[in-house]
């Protein structure tokens, strides 16, 4: 169980309640034990009544008539600390299972966009949901049933060993088996838990990818294959489901045998000690409810067992990235305001998971209020430069500099909160227009939603809906148009009011025209703010103060739109290609 030490700050953190439960716990068990003494006690004084050792009969009936009320009183209480001690243990467990999702959520958010490359959706989806509920059968139910377990077990053996001390020990008789069986099939169980939670990741990582490109997948018409891969991992995923089933199955008729030779010990020895004259009829029928109260804590050794390999397997996965270190540190506490100067020094920058080296010392500038362009053939690296000032990566050579500060010595959350970020794909969410606008600006009211809206000339279009703002939009925004994406995308960036402007080729799913228009209310706008505009289009960057060209991670020309369309070049070749392509077009 070393994996789960880890919930131990969770346990501390809920004591009072989990004390309480294991007090109403302890009351309630001993009252259920109760019982067999009560029944014993009444069979013996019938006993005694028919040989002749009480003779008043008034005195047998109202004996029997008191314990009678004794049992259902006792039976009662014990159902109601019954009932408490889950109101307490079992609501405690759900409150460790929201703690334990929150945290694991927190972390997903401190991790790297290195980490999110390396690790598959589905997979991260499945350690928050099926392990931490596999953890929550550890921190409740297991818990619960094993106090039950330890109570009844230290209660009713001292209870009967204080009775016979000979019929006692013949009953416990089979339990060094149940104790090595035990700890033979717990060992299997949780190397066979570990494999069915990893396949159950494969099919939940499968679904989401299906789901997610089911475009793709309707456009080649390839339903059949799709099915047949998914038919693939079901059927390796019950097979290992079976193989652990298989292993959990040996416990309970394990625990039911044991227990049938207990009641048989119960029945011929205290039989023998009965016709001997050793004990009293009523001392037998109490052994044998004793026996049979213990019946459910051992016959549930076997379920709890499994619980727990399983919630350790699980915990064991979710460790593994609580565990991670986020490779963007924030390492400092202080937040600031920005004034939007950039500066890259020197700036090389290789991808850890394939190696490319996207920037080759990069060097440029870009003062308060300025427009940089960038552009470049796919791969030359200007979505990179575009990650490193959101500090989405940290560059190990030369220097990225935030008001002559390096980056790195910024506050990182004030660096993202005063960044507005457009990406090539923009990504929207499952709620309304208006709520994926005021992701930019949560306290945006109506005006400055419709007025971004506007700036990003995409008004228009929302207004033609039938619910106008509020409509709700599908999955990733699959009831738009890739331009009306591209522009609610730009609309939530405006509405945010940044320091820094970044429009990672944004502009591209959208026509010449209305690409002017979004130009012209950006030059109106962004006089005080710092823009950033990737682009393959020299008509985004002609209006920009700087602009750079990259190729193969290589700055190969600066200068202004001006300057670059008099000098031999890609930019000028581009100008040229364009400038045709318009004039072929009307």
């Amino acid at each position: 169980m070393k994996e789960l030490q880890y919930i131990n700050n969770y346990f501390f953190k809920y004591k009072r309640q989990l004390l309480i439960g294991i007090l109403i716990t302890v009351l309630s068990k001993f009252l259920t034990l109760k019982i067999p003494q009560i029944i014993g006690d009444s069979l013996n004084v019938v006993e005694e009544y028919q040989n002749g050792e009480i003779t008043n009969l008034e005195e047998v009936k109202h004996q029997l008539f008191i314990n009678i009320l004794l049992i259902v009183g006792v039976a009662l209480c014990s159902g109601f600390f019954t009932f408490l001690m889950r109101q307490t243990i079992i609501v405690t467990s759900r409150l460790i299972e929201f703690d334990l999702k929150n945290e694991i959520y927190q972390q997903y958010q401190r991790l790297s966009l290195n980490f999110y490359k390396k690790n598959r959706t589905g997979d991260l989806m499945n350690r928050i949901s099926e392990d931490v509920s596999k953890v929550r059968m550890y921190v409740g139910p297991a818990i619960m049933y094993s106090i039950n377990m330890i109570v009844l077990f230290a209660v009713g053996f001292t209870q009967m060993i204080s009775i016979d001390v000979k019929l006692t020990m013949y009953t416990l008789i089979p339990f060094p088996l149940l104790s090595i069986s035990i700890f033979i099939l717990s060992k299997v169980i949780h190397k066979r838990s570990t494999i069915v939670q990893e396949y159950l990741s494969k099919l939940t990582t499968f679904n989401q990818e299906f789901f997610s490109g089911i475009n793709v997948v309707k456009s080649y018409g390839i339903e059949t294959s799709v099915i047949k891969d998914f038919d693939k991992i079901a059927n390796e995923s019950k097979e290992k489901n079976i193989h652990l089933q298989k292993a959990n199955a040996l416990f309970f008729p394990l625990m039911i045998l044991l227990i049938g030779i207990s009641n048989l010990f119960v029945i011929y020895i205290g039989g023998t000690q009965y016709i001997n004259g050793e004990i009293q009829f009523g001392t037998i029928i109490e052994f044998m409810l004793y026996v049979n109260i213990l019946t459910w804590p051992v016959a549930v050794v076997g379920w709890v067992t499994s619980m727990v390999q399983q919630a350790e397997a699980s915990q064991a996965r979710i460790n593994e990235f609580l565990k991670e270190i986020p490779e963007i540190q924030n390492t400092n506490t202080l937040s600031s305001e920005l004034n939007g100067n950039v500066t890259f020094k020197n700036v090389t920058f290789t991808y850890d998971d394939t190696n490319i080296t996207a920037l080759k010392n990069i060097n440029f500038t870009v003062k308060s209020g300025e427009t940089l362009a960038v552009l470049g053939k796919t791969g030359s690296g200007k979505s990179t430069i575009i990650e490193l000032i959101s500090r989405l990566y940290d560059t190990k050579i030369g220097s990225v500099l935030l008001d002559e500060i390096p980056i790195k010595e910024v506050n990182l959350n004030a660096v993202r909160s005063q960044i507005g970020f457009v990406p090539q794909d923009p990504f929207l969410f499952s709620e309304s227009i208006e709520e994926n606008i005021k992701f930019g600006k949560e306290s945006a009211t109506k005006e400055e939603i419709i007025s971004a809206a506007k700036n990003a000339d995409v008004h228009d279009n929302i207004i033609n809906f039938p619910n106008g703002y509020k409509t709700i939009l599908g999955e990733r925004g699959v009831t738009l148009s890739g331009g009306q994406k591209q522009r609610i995308s730009i609309a939530r960036a405006i509405i945010k009011e940044p320091k820094i402007l970044i429009f990672d080729d944004c502009l591209s799913a959208v026509d010449t025209e209305t690409e002017e228009k979004i130009l012209s209310n950006l030059e109106i706008i962004s006089k005080n703010i710092t823009t950033f505009i990737v682009s393959h289009r020299v008509s985004s960057a002609k209006k920009a103060d700087k602009i750079i060209v990259l190729n193969d991670g290589e700055i190969i020309q600066k200068g202004t739109h001006n300057d670059l369309i008099h000098v031999d070049g890609y930019y000028k070749s581009l100008y040229e290609q364009q400038l045709l392509e318009k004039k072929i077009s009307l």
